[in-house]
């Protein structure tokens, strides 16, 4: 009688949990990275709450769900001196393994276990920009110094007093 309740209780919780949920995780580490490497970083969640704030390289760990049957979307902003400021969106796929409960988990672990403990979702490896560098503007030069910029950023009061040069 004991090994059958046994085996009873072993089979249960073996269809009582989901196949991501065993196999997978629900936070994930996350490389944050930027060429040049030193910019500073802010993560923000889809409510636009700081989530985390550093500066490249980093490695941090995320949520990849964001409640039941939602995957996590961050916003990673970007910023150094002389440098654009620019922005990575960071958005969690579905996991392989949550297929799995096809075969292994049921119906319970699809539509309750793994989405209610985000093992449905997977976050990529990293997250890495290309940081432009930042047109001169005329504030930012010295008086009477040299300011190097495209015809388009020049102001159309700038236009008519300037003198080509061939």
């Amino acid at each position: 009688m004991k090994k059958y309740t046994m085996g009873v209780v072993a089979a249960s919780m073996l269809f009582a949990s989901g196949c991501a949920s065993i196999l997978s995780d629900s936070s994930y580490p996350v490389t944050i990275n930027s060429t040049p490497t030193g910019a500073n970083f802010t993560i923000t969640d889809e409510a636009g709450l700081d989530v985390h704030s550093g500066v490249t390289p980093d490695t941090i760990t995320l949520s990849a769900s964001d409640g039941f049957f939602s995957s996590a979307t961050y916003t990673i902003r970007y910023q150094m001196a002389g440098y654009n400021e620019q922005s990575f969106q960071l958005k969690a796929g579905m996991d392989g393994w949550y297929i799995g409960n096809i075969l292994f988990g049921g119906l319970i672990g699809m539509l309750i276990v793994d989405p209610a403990t985000g093992a449905m979702w997977k976050l990529p490896e990293s997250a890495h920009v290309t940081l432009n560098p930042a047109a001169a503007s005329a504030s930012s030069a010295p008086m009477g110094g040299l300011t190097i910029a495209s015809i388009d950023q020049v102001p159309e009061e700038v236009k008519s007093q300037m003198i080509r040069v061939k």
